[in-house]
């Protein structure tokens, strides 16, 4: 029936198109020409919300830079077709491996947002600075939070190891801010940063700083891509179950052993090097040192998931669909 409303609202505007263009001939055609749309289609504007929901806390965005901040990155994701349709396709095999670490961990579940905007649900994702992984973390920083760093391991990569580090970091920031606006800006900017300049401009909330581009659009950037996940229809995104990507299941190998030749393992597994590497982005060297006492789970994914044989129905959230 939606579908329906859609191609009928496409036909309307044609015959109204067709019937301007007709309409030409009359006495006032040089001035009804200039009013007359010079692109096929028309660009509407989202409407802004006065006030969105983070973590449990109400936000009043009826500020003026508050609600342009919110404007300008709900225009941004509601544009940019491809990439933000490609976010919500790849959330349904990510955000069921996502959310229930950070509920296990205390972490509110609109925190998995936070992944989508730092790295597009990437695992791979590498950023200028060398932030690696779906939760883009330095070097230094993901050492201090846990994450084995080696010529052939980094598990930056991991999706489950970097979710668990996010999490330590996220609730070491919460312990020192009590507040999760706070914790989600010092991800981006450091809790270094954020604590320095917020006692030196004298200010409450993160919100309220004057920082850096990319730090003021941060929690704009996590309240757009919310409101368009739990409603992409509103926002123009029709996506049918077939078309997310399905999560696909592994057999789980753990390994306390070096691996010389992991070419050979995959082999082994009946799978390629190709597809090792792909379910397994944290190997970073055709083999794997194993240190002494330590062990390592790697995913063999399972051949007939590897086909899409059938159309997806595997659906993590219902508001993604049509």
């Amino acid at each position: 029936m939606n579908r329906l409303k859609l191609i009928l609202s496409f036909a309307i505007g044609g015959v109204i198109c067709v019937a301007t263009y007709m309409s030409i001939n009359s006495v006032d055609s040089k001035q009804l020409l200039e009013t007359i749309p010079v692109v096929s289609s028309l660009t509407v504007t989202p409407t802004v919300p006065m006030q969105v929901m983070f973590c449990g806390q109400m936000i009043d965005l009826r500020r003026y830079n508050m609600y342009e901040g919110m404007d300008r990155e709900l225009s941004s994701f509601t544009y940019f077709h491809s990439t933000t349709m490609l976010l919500i396709k790849r959330a349904n095999r990510y955000f069921p491996i996502i959310e229930p670490i950070l509920k296990a961990n205390g972490i509110p579940d609109d925190f998995k947002y936070l992944a989508v905007i730092e790295s597009s649900l990437d695992p791979s994702a590498v950023s200028t600075v060398r932030a690696i992984g779906m939760w883009q973390f330095m070097d230094g920083t993901a050492k201090q939070y846990k994450l084995t760093i080696t010529p052939t391991i980094d598990d930056r990569y991991n999706v489950r190891r970097a979710t668990e580090a996010a999490c330590l970091y996220l609730n070491e920031a919460y312990a020192k801010y009590g507040n999760w606006l706070d914790v989600a800006a010092s991800y981006n900017a450091g809790m270094g940063r954020i604590s320095n300049e917020l006692a030196r401009q004298k200010a409450d909330s993160a919100l309220d700083l004057w920082v850096v581009e990319e730090t003021s659009r941060y929690a704009y950037r996590l309240f757009a891509i919310k409101q368009i996940f739990e409603n992409p229809y509103k926002y123009g995104f029709v996506i049918r179950p077939k078309d997310l990507y399905k999560p696909i299941k592994c057999k789980e190998i753990t390994v306390s052993n070096s691996i010389s030749d992991l070419t050979e393992f995959a082999r082994e597994h009946q799978i390629t090097y190709a597809d090792l590497k792909r379910f397994n982005p944290w190997l970073r060297d055709i083999k794997l040192e194993v240190a002494a006492g330590k062990s390592y789970v790697i995913l063999i994914p399972r051949d007939t998931e590897l086909y899409y044989y059938t159309p997806n129905q595997e659906v993590h959230d219902t508001r993604w669909v049509r």
